[in-house]
């Protein structure tokens, strides 16, 4: 909206700022963050309330987990909150990339807040079925990739080589939504301990925020030898509200959590950043600098192979985070070391734009 009046009166005097890019992230980022922190405790007050006891906690997960109880989730509400308000106030709403993206935001984390709602209606940690759910999401990001589509082709650019690309065609929507969902449901499959998701997912927002910029200016592109996408570096500022609204979140959910994100916010962060990554031709490298969610997701779908076929088990438990909880870490310790091993893997990823 801001952003709209200071165009539409011409920039004059101090709204100059608000024509370039890097104030506008700055400006999200500290809009996201301050909202975060204003409804916050009020809104975790509310969800108390409303909902007793709380998220259920799984009985046969670690025995520690059990002193949770009565701790309130769909904190995502609160994310996805002040995400808009900042989104709202500083993007770009004609940019199409800017819909796009908030379209997934918004789908995903309504799929994640009807999970929720069924969990704590009914007391159970089961949800909404996985097909349901899964059916759910692929629409939304089917409906999203078309529009980036329609934006800027159906190319799939390859890491570690000079903007050389493999032309997708039509099979495109497919590769984008796959891309989309999976890495949606990795960010919210590594949302089990406090902490634990939220500080990865702020470090991947400022990665991609780096990139979506790269990617947007043409003489940079030129430089890397990366693909130059115009208009996507307005999502440097989408991921500017991802990193303020994940450390606001991050105050209220650092250990011992006050509030938990739930599906609501798990699955509408990895899927912001699953269409950042689409948008940005960076799909691959999404695998990288995500790499820790990618191993959380891994680990699911190796523990329930490998059972259904031996009947034993490669981890102690699954999700990979309760498994080193049952070798004997604590959770901090869990937290710590896995927040370490995100800011190395994003490190790693945005290697990859000068190894050409």
């Amino acid at each position: 909206m801001l952003y709209f009046l200071a165009r539409w009166l011409g920039f004059p005097g101090l709204l100059n700022l608000v024509r370039y890019q890097s104030f506008r992230t700055g400006a999200a980022v500290a809009t996201a963050l301050s909202i975060g922190l204003l409804i916050g405790p009020r809104f975790i007050g509310w969800l108390r309330v409303r909902q007793g006891k709380g998220q259920p906690i799984r009985a046969d997960g670690p025995q520690s987990h059990l002193a949770k109880r009565g701790t309130p989730t769909m904190g995502g509400l609160m994310i996805l909150t002040s995400m808009a308000c900042a989104i709202l106030i500083w993007m770009d709403l004609t940019n199409p990339f800017v819909w796009a993206c908030l379209f997934v935001t918004l789908g995903f984390g309504a799929i994640g807040f009807l999970d929720d709602y069924d969990k704590v209606r009914k007391a159970t940690t089961a949800g909404i079925s996985g097909r349901t759910r899964l059916a759910g999401e692929f629409a939304v990001a089917l409906i999203a990739a078309w529009i980036i589509m329609q934006e800027d082709g159906t190319h799939l650019y390859l890491p570690f080589t000079n903007r050389l690309y493999l032309e997708l065609g039509w099979a495109f929507p497919v590769f984008a939504a796959f891309t989309i969902v999976a890495f949606g449901n990795a960010v919210n499959l590594t949302d089990g301990l406090d902490g634990l998701a939220t500080m990865p997912v702020i470090i991947a927002a400022v990665a991609f925020m780096l990139i979506a910029y790269l990617v947007g200016n043409a003489k940079f592109a030129d430089y890397l030898g990366i693909a130059h996408v115009p208009r996507a570096g307005e999502l440097a500022i989408f991921c500017g509200a991802i990193v303020g609204a994940g450390l606001a979140f991050l105050w209220f959910n650092a250990p011992p959590a006050a509030v938990f994100m739930g599906d609501t916010g798990s699955l509408a962060l990895g899927g912001a950043l699953g269409t950042i990554a689409v948008v940005a031709h960076h799909e691959i490298v999404l695998g990288i600098i995500g790499g820790l969610f990618v191993v959380e997701a891994l680990s699911v779908i190796i523990q329930v192979f490998h059972y259904k076929r031996t009947g034993r088990r490669v981890f102690k438990m699954a999700p990979i985070h309760h498994h080193f909880e049952q070798l004997g870490w604590s959770e901090p310790t869990v937290v710590i070391r896995f927040w370490i091993v995100a800011l190395v893997l994003a490190l790693a990823g945005l290697s990859t734009l000068k190894l050409r």
